[in-house]
């Protein structure tokens, strides 16, 4: 009896991670992994600056799916059975440590994503994983069998398998889609997530590589989000807008990507409290410029930008500062809005909302519900996180979970 055949599609994080699981757990099994590109794990390799966020230090199951804008209530139950604790021992059992950093994230103690790269390769190649590159699958079928799938790639070459995982990461591109309706599967509309916001306003911009703690929201939505804001060289970045990106994926989408958005540059001062201390400076520095004096902990050069900002001239001390002139200054330090008229990259990653229906996919097993030996992992689900490593955990639960279903059904 010849030995059961499965092929993943897709060389990325999920991909890899379900092809040694199953391989692992079955080691009869024949495990092939197709990548369309020139190189396995290429969002791994460009993860966290080059570091890879491999995961975050949320260890209780329906905390960590919280940190999901879709797709966290069919996570749940997922990670109750692989959750951040077992990635940190899964790649530890490989000779790979994780550390974990102030706000949470964790990567591995050579801040390199080299090391991820090279264990997850070295421990696909020891379980005996075919690995083959430069290998699109353009089409795929069912075969005579109720559980086999026939593959057209793109060489003009077929293979054929008992179970097929589809792990081919976000659905951007047409033909990746069409995998998916293929097989009688539901896309929801792929848009994207987790990017910064480009605004074009000379005086932000000169304040590139500047952060503070600031509340960002988008009038007219309940999008409302508080945490580290980047200034940079074509808008604002950091961990407040990334969120409000990956909540707002489809409003903002529908905005085409053009909309205001609303800066509290002084969250932890309510209105009152603000102008008990504008009141103060008027007191106890009446003879010194305003723009010479920040309220803390706004840095200064921040501080200047908003005073000119809000119409205030540069001579204007705190004594001759007008009563419309506060309103003025109030004003912009807590209601600042910013013309937002586009979005960029995070840092040449690219995160997307959208994907396979999750009503039609067990997640027990990541099998379709549709029909057997079709199991689906990672991003091409309709599943995505906000920045901080859980986009990756969402990639190791489902694609450990698959393969460990291939493996018990091979």
């Amino acid at each position: 009896m010849s030995a059961r055949q499965v092929i993943v599609v897709g060389g990325g994080a999920a991909g890899f991670f379900a092809a040694v699981a199953c391989a692992e757990a079955s080691p009869g099994t024949r495990v092939t992994v197709l990548e369309g590109g020139p190189k396995f794990l290429a969002k791994v390799r460009i993860s966290g600056g080059g570091r890879c966020n491999v995961t975050h230090a949320c260890f209780d199951p329906r905390e960590l799916a919280t940190r999901y804008p879709r797709g966290g209530p069919a996570l749940i139950g997922a990670f109750h059975r692989f959750q951040p604790r077992d990635t940190v021992e899964w790649f530890a059992a490989r000779g790979v440590r994780l550390k974990t950093e102030p706000d949470g994230r964790m990567f591995p103690i050579t801040d390199d994503s080299a090391t991820i790269v090279d264990c997850l390769v070295g421990a696909a190649r020891a379980a005996g994983v075919k690995l083959v590159l430069n290998c699109g699958v353009k089409t795929v079928s069912r075969g005579a069998g109720a559980a086999s799938f026939q593959l057209g790639l793109a060489t003009g070459e077929t293979m054929a398998c008992d179970r097929l995982l589809l792990a081919t990461g976000g659905c951007r591109a047409e033909a990746t889609g069409q995998l998916v309706t293929t097989l009688g599967h539901t896309l929801e509309p792929p848009v994207p997530s987790l990017f910064t916001l480009q605004v074009e306003l000379p005086w932000l911009r000169s304040l590139a590589g500047l952060a503070v703690e600031a509340e960002v929201s988008v009038p007219g939505t309940t999008l409302r989000e508080r945490g580290p804001l980047l200034a940079t060289h074509w808008g604002v970045s950091g961990p407040a807008i990334l969120r409000l990106s990956a909540w707002g994926a489809r409003a903002l989408h529908g905005f085409n990507y053009t909309f205001p958005l609303r800066v509290n540059w002084l969250p932890r001062l309510s209105p009152e409290t603000l102008t008990a201390a504008l009141a103060r400076r008027r007191t106890n520095d009446g003879a010194r410029l305003v723009v010479n004096v920040p309220l803390p902990p706004l840095p200064a050069r921040l501080w200047e930008q908003l005073v000119l900002a809000a119409g205030l001239p540069r001579q204007t001390t705190w004594a001759n500062l007008t009563r419309a002139g506060q309103q003025q200054l109030t004003q912009q330090l807590q209601h600042t809005e910013l013309s937002v008229t586009g979005k960029s990259l995070n840092k040449d990653e690219f995160v997307t909302c959208g994907g396979v229906r999750l009503s039609e996919v067990n997640f027990a097993t990541m099998e379709s519900r549709l029909g057997p030996g079709l199991h689906f992992a990672g991003e091409l689900l309709d599943v995505d996180g906000i920045t901080g490593g859980f986009n990756f955990q969402a990639a190791w639960t489902t694609g450990w979970l698959a393969g460990q279903a291939m493996a018990a059904a091979a």
